[in-house]
């Protein structure tokens, strides 16, 4: 997989807003700009889908908007940990120690999201909300962190959601069975709609502490203020009691109906297909605010900064987990070949056999989404898929290390599944503690490591192959 490190900032110096993070791109080389025009539906998606491994993307004036678009916040793990000022094999870490000692958030009067007000709302008018993959219903805001409140003691929620644009102020949201719907089946229950906020444009740390899998009334708010070390500026929404981060770019204020169901989907999802059309909830949106000049982000359906943006909160979660019961874990890893969702690589200190089944049905445990997990040892580079693979062909045998687990909770969007109900696959792909050491040697040449090939590579190699190549006379 190829990784670009945008020079990263030390952690006092890291960015702190989006716009800081953007400038830090641009110095680099790895923002591009658009032309002006760009289409809203499909083309602006396509666009950003064929730099999604390279740089970030910027679109002045799409489909005619004043307001500009920004795509591909995350081009690798190395965005990631840049964005909050730490290396790459830090990254993790950092989530864990911010997830564990959180800042709570800083209520404030006034912020730049709130610079204009629109009372009268025409999403589609007053946002430039894109259409990405080719069969999604319609245009979808897909970086909007929704937060929303529980209804019995205020503690807030944040997550994102894909939010499609079903009126002029209406929007189909899918909820999963997580926070966010569990506070609103509490408020439909007493009758009342559910107060919450679409949150669009802020530092890429809110965007990853919203993934981070934590205990319901756990405000995410916190992690993002820990991960930037200076808690999060918030400001009381202008129609609700929802408070959002006073920097960001864009918010809508709105209301999750209660006993309103309407047809949302088709979506194109993380695994690379489409999720179904069905009667979802109905966000009613009462306001927008906004900067006097705000920046659109948008995260295009299926993507990659789709997918590294939910890998790396569940890597540092799944990692703490395994911990607990096996501190001779040593790293994890959600690969993009198993949609930064699906597979679980694990790299383990082995001091007995046996335990990697043990570490397989705990990782199983931990998120319903995984359905293969491969323990490996800790020579094996967990983000290099070949080496995996490797570790699979010459350290496991089916009959022995192979543990399926059949009619277990999975992913409903993955379309193996019945239902969401899925079997699940572990590979215990390690070395016997009893084995002969040479068996499995890995081989090496000596000196690989301290080859300088500017030094022994010519600079003009063409006489010298002339010489070598030159045809003897017949």
């Amino acid at each position: 997989m190829r990784t670009e490190n945008p020079d990263r900032p030390a952690a006092a110096d890291a960015p702190k807003d989006l716009r800081a993070w953007l400038a830090h791109l641009a110095e680099r080389g790895k923002l591009a700009v658009a032309r002006e025009g760009v289409e809203l539906a499909d083309e602006l998606a396509a666009v950003s889908k064929r730099l999604e491994r390279d740089r970030a993307v910027l679109f002045p004036k799409p489909g005619g908007h004043d307001i500009p678009v920004i795509a591909n916040l995350f081009v690798a793990r190395d965005w990631v940990a840049a964005s909050i000022g730490v290396g790459a094999e830090q990254l993790l870490a950092r989530f864990l120690a911010a997830a564990r000692e959180p800042l709570p958030s800083r209520e404030v009067s006034s912020g730049p999201v709130q610079e204009i007000v629109h009372n009268e709302v025409d999403l589609l008018r007053q946002l430039p909300i894109p259409k990405h993959n080719e069969r999604d219903s319609g245009p979808y805001i897909t970086a909007g962190l929704l937060i929303a409140r529980n209804p019995r003691n205020g503690i807030q929620n944040v997550s994102i959601h894909r939010c499609q644009i079903s009126g002029p102020n209406r929007i189909g949201v899918l909820l999963l069975p997580r926070h966010t719907l569990s506070y609103f089946r509490m408020a439909e229950e007493a009758g009342e709609a559910l107060e919450i906020a679409i949150v669009i444009g802020v530092h890429p740390a809110l965007l990853l502490a919203s993934q981070a899998i934590a205990a319901l009334d756990e405000d995410e708010m916190g992690i993002a203020g820990a991960l930037l070390g200076q808690p999060i500026n918030v400001v009381k929404c202008k129609t609700n009691s929802v408070r959002v981060p006073a920097q960001a770019e864009i918010v809508i204020e709105g209301r999750i109906l209660p006993r309103v169901r309407e047809p949302e989907g088709p979506f194109g999802e993380f695994p690379q297909y489409y999720g179904p059309r069905a009667n979802r909830e109905v966000i009613e949106v009462d306001a927008v605010t906004h900067r006097a000049r705000p920046i659109y982000h948008t995260i295009v359906g299926g993507g990659y900064e789709h997918l590294i943006l939910g890998a790396v909160p569940r890597e540092a979660t799944l990692l703490q987990h395994l911990r607990r019961s096996f501190p001779n874990v040593l790293d994890v890893r959600l690969p993009r070949g198993g949609t930064c969702r699906y597979h679980l690589a694990v790299k383990i200190d082995k001091t007995s056999d046996g335990e990697p089944k043990n570490i397989i049905m705990c990782a199983f445990g931990a998120h319903y989404d995984i359905k293969q997990v491969v323990v490996v040892d800790k020579d094996v580079n967990i983000d290099d898929s070949e080496e995996i693979e490797w570790a699979i062909a010459t350290r496991f045998q089916a009959d022995r290390d192979l543990l399926i687990v059949s009619g277990a909770l999975g992913s409903k969007l993955d379309p193996t599944t019945r239902d969401g109900i899925s079997a699940k696959m572990g590979l215990d792909a390690t070395v016997p503690v009893d084995a002969p050491e040479l068996d499995f040697k890995r081989i090496h040449v000596k000196g690989e490591e301290q080859v300088d090939l500017a030094h022994t590579l010519q600079k003009n190699p063409a006489p010298a192959l002339s010489r070598v190549l030159v045809r003897d006379a017949p």
